[in-house]
This record gives C-alpha cells, sequence and structure tokens, in this order.
C-alpha cells in the first residue's frame, strides 16, 4: 500500500508549511495583521500534524523529500519591502495549495479503505487549509496593488 508515501508527504508538507508560516510572520513583524495570522495559521497546521498523528501510528508513513525541497527554495530568507512581502506569501500559497491537494489525494485512499476516523481528520483539516488559503489570496490581493503599482523604489 502506497497510502504510507502519502501520509509522509502530507507529514513532511504540513511541517514546512507551519515553518513558513512562522518564518514569514518573524520577517514582516512590521507587518502586524500578517505577523498575527501567520503565528496562528502555524499553530493551527501544529494541530493537524497532530492529528495525523494517530493515522501515521495505523498506516506507517514513508517521507518524501518533496515539500522541503519546495521550502528550501522559497524561504531560505524572507523578502523585504511590499514586493517581498507578495512574493513570499505567494510562496506560502504555493505550499499551502500543495498541502491542500495532498489531503486530497489522502482522502481519496480514505475513502477507498472506508476509514471513517481517517476521513474525519481529512475533513477538518481540508477545512482548515482551505481557510489559510483564502487567507493569503485575500492578503494578496490586499498587498498587490501598493507594491505593484503604488510603492516605487
Amino acid at each position: 500500500m502506497h497510502l504510507a508515501t502519502y501520509l509522509g508527504l502530507l507529514h513532511t508538507s504540513l511541517q514546512t508549511l507551519a515553518d513558513a508560516f512562522r518564518e514569514v510572520a518573524k520577517g514582516h513583524g512590521d507587518e502586524p495583521d500578517v505577523e498575527h495570522t501567520c503565528h496562528v495559521l502555524s499553530k493551527r497546521i501544529d494541530a493537524q500534524v497532530e492529528k495525523l498523528g494517530p493515522i501515521v501510528e495505523r498506516y506507517g508513513e514513508h517521507r518524501e523529500p518533496e515539500p522541503e525541497r519546495l521550502h528550501a527554495a522559497e524561504f531560505s530568507q524572507t523578502r523585504s519591502g511590499g514586493v517581498g512581502l507578495l512574493r513570499d506569501l505567494q510562496d506560502l500559497y504555493a505550499l499551502a495549495s500543495f498541502t491542500d491537494i495532498t489531503w486530497t489525494v489522502v482522502g481519496q485512499a480514505a475513502q477507498g479503505l472506508r476509514d471513517k476516523e481517517l476521513l474525519d481528520v481529512v475533513s477538518s483539516c481540508e477545512q482548515d487549509t482551505a481557510r489559510q488559503l483564502a487567507w493569503l489570496k485575500t492578503r494578496i490581493k490586499q498587498s498587490a496593488p501598493q507594491a505593484l503599482i503604488a510603492a516605487r523604489g
């Protein structure tokens, strides 16, 4: 069964995403809403990792390096200024999208296995990930005009 591969991928992507939110919070402390929301979202992702724990114990996991490679390429350090914030948010969106589709794949396996516990975890965590994506998209829309048009230099 290859579910263990996707559980490992999901586990790693969640940890990578939580760390990336923390890095963006730290790097953009001059944006109080970004700092606060990134901390809140990282804690919610940590809770997803906890929910995934019993599932991983049952099915095992095989860790894959893909999300860590995404993290290494995107978040060696945060960028500065309005355009830097915009790009960092866009990178977070890419990581959150990766996590979202991985939840979808694991959810399909849960349906095939008729595993109610896993289905419940996936349903709950997919909703959290959808909220992360919605906030990121909204904040990107808010930041784009100022960063791309109004700011000079």
